[in-house]
């Protein structure tokens, strides 16, 4: 998979400069200690990327994890047996993560190692060949295995994020950018550009393709682009309004609300032989459907009740269940990975804030609180969620863990930013 994500990367010219940086706002009380050492590069010249960084980066904003300071550091070993684990003992590291780059001919040769300090133990050692230019899809690769050996959860970090950024020049003139990074903010690339909006990114399940809604014709229209080609096919034309795409778990079928038979209701398309079924029918607004991981259950926001509420449509029975009734407001529903909860958009007094509920019980939590969150997509591990807020009044992202305990921000450095969704795994 390091070789497709090169490959979009190579194919699609539209690359600008980063533009999110991510801030730890909130972490856990006790994260745990790690120390990671400077790989050791065993070529001339200089490296352009220190992986070390990136992996401590990487660690820590997940707020479980914290670095040891380099200054701190005794030792700085790049194999295993230059390791005295006294020394980390002695300034309280946990955990200990050494490598070193090796170069052979034009390629290179990544070795890395984990070790458990207090209980001396080695728990990782593999070897990744790769390119100069690999160097930060292995460094992802690389936090993706170190997290999943001490946290017992998939890493994310070789995952991306979509998301549309906006600029106003003038109230008549404004750019919008679709736009797909790493999980980190790093390596933005535009794939696609408009004067008029972009809305509602959503991933294909094997992370080749975004469906998205575009008003580039006046009206919004949904179209699923091809990341790796950059071709782009129209998938929903018809008459009024084409929001809120999302793909079935086999990326065969696009389900989305369409008022094409003059009222906003749920349709699913078959990708295929271009078959439309539509699954809702009353005189209600129903619109935002996303699939289970399962296929059998849609999840979407409804006004059916006088407000907008969260129901769930059974694709076997063809009948719909109501799923929020604490609060006014509740929409933007979204299933999460591996878990029995789903998010959602909870309206508390004036606060839109994100929230999270199991729906058996109908207990719910609140996990924000700046009073603007929108557009929850939760990570494909189902540990964290991506979702839209605002800033010092500037369109910005945030990530919360499931659980509330870690928060951060990041901010864009041009213009605002909205409608993140959360890739699923690509390694």
């Amino acid at each position: 998979m390091l070789r497709l994500l090169l490959l979009l990367a190579a194919m699609l010219s539209a690359q600008v400069r980063a533009e999110l940086v991510i801030e730890i706002t909130d972490g856990v009380e006790d994260p745990i200690p790690v120390a990671f050492v400077p790989f050791r590069w065993q070529g001339s010249g200089a490296l352009p990327l220190e992986l070390a960084d990136l992996i401590e980066n990487n660690m820590e904003r997940t707020g479980l994890f914290v670095g040891t300071p380099r200054e701190n550091m005794l030792s700085r070993p790049s194999q295993g047996n230059q390791v005295v684990f006294r020394d980390w003992r002695l300034i309280e590291s946990e955990y200990l993560v050494i490598g070193r780059v090796i170069p052979q001919g034009e390629q290179l040769v990544v070795e890395y190692e984990l070790y458990d300090v207090f209980g001396q133990a080695s728990l990782l050692s593999e070897r990744i060949p790769g390119s100069a230019a690999q160097l930060r899809d292995i460094g992802h690769f690389i936090s993706d295995r170190v997290y999943e050996q001490l946290t017992g959860q998939r890493g994310i970090f070789s995952t991306k994020l979509a998301y549309v950024t906006v600029e106003h020049r003038t109230d008549k003139d404004q750019s919008y950018r679709l736009m797909y990074a790493d999980a980190d903010g790093a390596r933005p690339i535009a794939i696609f550009q408009s004067s008029q909006p972009i809305m509602s990114p959503a991933w294909s399940p094997e992370g080749q393709r975004i469906a998205y809604v575009s008003y580039e014709s006046g009206r919004p229209e949904i179209y699923i682009q091809e990341l790796a080609s950059g071709t782009k096919t129209k998938v929903a034309d018809y008459e009024g309004q084409n929001t809120a795409p999302s793909f079935s778990p086999d990326g065969r079928r696009l389900v989305f609300s369409s008022s094409r038979d003059g009222n906003p209701e749920i349709y699913i398309k078959n990708l295929r032989n271009n078959r439309l079924v539509r699954i809702t029918k009353n005189a209600a607004i129903d619109t935002e459907p996303r699939f289970s991981a399962d296929g059998d259950r849609i999840l979407f926001t409804s006004t059916r009740a006088g407000n907008p509420h969260v129901y769930e449509y059974d694709v076997n029975t063809g009948r719909s269940q109501r799923l929020t009734f604490e609060g006014r407001y509740n929409s933007n529903p979204t299933y999460i990975p591996g878990d029995d909860q789903i998010a959602f958009v909870h309206q508390f007094e004036r606060d839109y804030q994100i929230a999270v509920m199991q729906p058996q019980s109908g207990a719910l939590q609140v996990l924000t609180a700046s009073g603007f969150d929108e557009n929850p997509s939760p990570a494909p591990n189902g540990q964290m969620m991506v979702y839209a807020t605002s800033n010092g009044g500037k369109g910005v992202l945030g990530i919360v863990s499931v659980d509330g305990r870690v928060n951060t921000l990041i901010p864009s450095t041009t213009g605002d930013v909205r409608e993140p969704a959360w890739s699923p795994f690509l390694n």
